[in-house]
């Protein structure tokens, strides 16, 4: 009886698959799913960045001639999009696989942000960021769980770390490219902000190639009566690790995971799971991921701001600081990402949050106390987001590790949707009014935001020690076990594991 008949007649499959995926060697083939699969972040960096940069150029009469509050709108709307596309494609994503949805959502975007370089008014423009928004905010979800799914367990934390940083890589290439394309000296004003909205596309048609060849998460598969499926394309992930000179240690019939047929979840039930099974686990990703969001949101949405309003910087030269902020989160994440592998997960994120918190709480001092000018804030801000960026891209890991693999891509929707609406909303609303109106305004209230912010961070990194899951090393399945997982021998009803095709041709050699 093959295994998707015995799953059909009720009977338990014992699989070797998360055992033959987290013994792989590091080789090319996990250094393609990186770069095919992390660039949505990437994507994401440079479409906030580059929105940022051209909001001023399209007030002006040559383009589209917008309001202030129009250039809001554009990008709050690019926000609502995310989490719509969060929400959408975190459910799909569960029940329809991972590789068609990150297919499917990079087309979305690159088609969107492509046709919002050729919008002829605000309701066009408004649409095409609606929708583009949408397919990177299905990316978070449908990335996230593939590359955990597919990375090995002992470089799991350093790869979706590093990975969730490069956000800020794509933000210098916003900027970098802004600082070109919208140079009247160079392009005309009318081309030049249709220009920036066509890079993220060109990219984004590069890496659609690579995506082609990444197979699709054979866990997925092995959970949703696939195991013969699952094998199969484990089978042919070992034999390109080993064209590639990777080495396979043997695995033990122990490892395997047994798996019975499982029905599509329900919303129903994840409510049960994430509100009663994993209580505890669901507040710790609500702390985590709103925390972060909301020093992210209240620090950078109001940078500008601050520079301008107590400093007297003009524009251009406030683009300029903008480079050293965006390579401190760059390197905290790229640096200090092994660290949650080795050191482990709950002291990293109680010390990344924590000394991102002290450091803040410093500099509000020392602003408050007026010692401060743009450059030395600007350094002492590289110093708490070098911490805190590697801290906000833990709370993605953290929740993508901690739910069973049947509601991953949903579960990672939720708090995503929860933290930027959270923060997206309340964070720079707050902290624009504590700057208030006028040259140098008071420095009293800012300074309690910062604060405030500061005891946010701190709140998060103790309630991520004490509620946190020591997740290094271990297989997602030992974390979090399958909804379709049986416990016991029993349950496996005389099965024999499934062997790599490699090992039972050892077994059948004399």
């Amino acid at each position: 009886m093959s295994s998707e008949h015995a799953l059909e007649h009720g009977k338990a499959i014992p699989s070797l698959v998360p055992a033959r995926m987290d013994r792989l060697p590091w080789t090319k083939f996990h250094w393609m799913i990186v770069v095919g699969l992390g660039v949505s972040w990437i994507l994401d960096g440079l479409e906030i960045q580059l929105v940022s940069l051209v909001g001023n150029v399209l007030k002006e009469p040559e383009t589209l001639h917008l309001t202030t509050s129009e250039v809001g709108l554009m990008a709050s709307i690019y926000l609502a999009g995310e989490v719509v596309g969060a929400l959408l494609f975190g459910r799909l994503t569960d029940r329809l696989g991972r590789r068609s949805l990150f297919i499917v959502t990079l087309l979305v975007y690159l088609i969107a942000s492509g046709a919002a370089g050729l919008s002829w008014d605000l309701t066009s423009l408004l649409v095409f960021r609606f929708i583009a928004g949408m397919g990177i905010g299905g990316e978070y979800a449908a990335i996230n769980s593939a590359i955990d799914e597919l990375i090995p367990s002992r470089y799991r934390g350093r790869v979706d770390i590093g990975v969730n940083g490069t956000y800020w890589g794509g933000a210098l290439i916003g900027s970098a490219v802004g600082l070109l394309f919208l140079n009247t000296d160079i392009i005309p004003v009318e081309w030049g902000w249709r220009l920036c909205f066509l890079i993220g596309p060109v990219m984004g048609l590069i890496i659609i190639y690579l995506r082609r060849h990444i197979p699709e998460s054979p866990r997925w598969l092995m959970t949703h009566g696939r195991v013969e499926e699952a094998e199969r394309t484990v089978d042919d992930i070992e034999a390109t690790v080993r064209r590639q000179g990777g080495e396979l240690r043997e695995v033990r019939d122990d490892e395997a995971i047994a798996v019975v047929d499982y029905p599509p979840v329900t919303y129903r039930e994840i409510a049960r799971v994430m509100l009663r099974d994993y209580r505890s686990r669901s507040f710790l990703g609500f702390s985590m991921m709103v925390t972060q969001a909301f020093l992210y949101n209240a620090i950078f949405f109001t940078y500008a701001l601050v520079l301008k309003s107590y400093f007297g910087l003009n524009d251009s030269s406030v683009a300029l600081y903008f480079f050293p902020f965006a390579i401190g989160n760059l390197a905290g994440p790229l640096l200090l990402g092994h660290l949650f592998d080795t050191v482990g997960r709950r002291k990293m994120i109680l010390g990344t949050y924590t000394l991102s918190a002290v450091v803040l709480f410093i500099t509000a001092l020392l602003f408050n106390a007026g010692v401060l000018n743009a450059a030395s804030l600007t350094g002492l801000w590289c110093v708490v987001f070098f911490f805190a960026s590697a801290g906000a891209s833990s709370a993605y890991l953290t929740v993508s590790e901690i739910f069973p693999i049947e509601l991953r891509g949903q579960a990672i929707s939720f708090f995503f949707a929860i933290s930027q609406l959270a923060g997206g909303v309340i964070a720079p609303y707050l902290f624009a009014s504590l700057i208030g109106e006028g040259d140098n305004p008071a420095r009293g209230p800012l300074t309690v935001g910062y604060i405030i912010g500061a005891v946010v961070m701190l709140a998060g990194g103790i309630i991520a020690w004490v509620f946190g899951v020591d997740a290094e090393g271990k297989s997602l399945e030992d974390i979090a076990k399958p909804l379709s997982s049986t416990t016991g021998a029993t349950r496996f009803q005389g099965a024999t594991p499934r062997l790599p095709a490699t090992e039972r041709r050892r077994e059948d050699e004399p």
